[in-house]
C-alpha cells in the first residue's frame, strides 16, 4: 500500500499505491565491488476496501541491468493520428538515454509487426534524445470488438 524503498542505506523514494508499476534508477548508489542491499518498507495504512488487502510485495519485481544507452522506462510513446482501410501513419517519440563516453553515431530501429509476428514495416533513424519516428502501414488489419487485432512495435538501438 505505502512503500518506502533504500539501496545501500541510500534512500530512493516513496511509492504510495500497491497497484501501478514504478521504478527507482539505482546506477548512482551501486556498490561496484561487492554487495548491494535493497530495503523495503510496506505499511499498510489507513482504510481498506471492502477487504484487507495485506501488506507485503505481492507483484513481480524486477531488476534492469542496461547497456550505457537505453531507452528509457516508459520512454516510447506511440500515436495511430490516420487510420484508414488503405493505411496507417504510426508516430512513435522515443526517449533514448546516453550515459556512455562513445558519442558514436547511433541509430533507432523500429519494427512493427502484425499478430503472427511477422515485421510488416520499418523505420531507422539517427539518435537523439527524443527521437521521433513515424511508419506507414498499407492495408492494416482494423481493430474491432468482434476482430480484436494487434499490431506491436519492436525497437532496438
Amino acid at each position: 500500500m505505502n512503500s518506502d524503498m533504500w539501496i545501500n542505506g541510500h534512500y530512493l523514494g516513496n511509492h504510495p499505491y500497491g497497484y501501478t508499476p514504478f521504478y527507482f534508477y539505482l546506477t548512482p548508489y551501486l556498490n561496484q565491488s561487492g554487495e548491494n542491499i535493497i530495503s523495503v518498507r510496506v505499511r499498510n495504512e489507513g482504510k481498506n476496501s471492502r477487504w484487507y488487502s495485506g501488506s507485503g510485495i505481492y507483484r513481480h519485481v524486477f531488476l534492469t541491468v542496461t547497456n550505457p544507452v537505453y531507452i528509457e522506462q516508459w520512454g516510447v510513446y506511440i500515436t495511430t493520428p490516420n487510420v484508414s482501410e488503405t493505411s496507417a501513419t504510426i508516430n512513435l517519440q522515443t526517449s533514448v538515454v546516453n550515459e556512455g563516453q562513445n558519442l558514436q553515431s547511433l541509430k533507432l530501429r523500429t519494427s512493427i509487426l502484425d499478430a503472427k509476428n511477422n515485421i510488416v514495416a520499418k523505420t531507422e533513424t539517427a539518435i537523439s534524445p527524443s527521437t521521433n519516428q513515424s511508419i506507414t502501414l498499407s492495408k492494416p488489419h482494423l481493430w474491432s470488438p468482434e476482430s480484436p487485432y494487434l499490431y506491436h512495435a519492436v525497437s532496438d538501438i
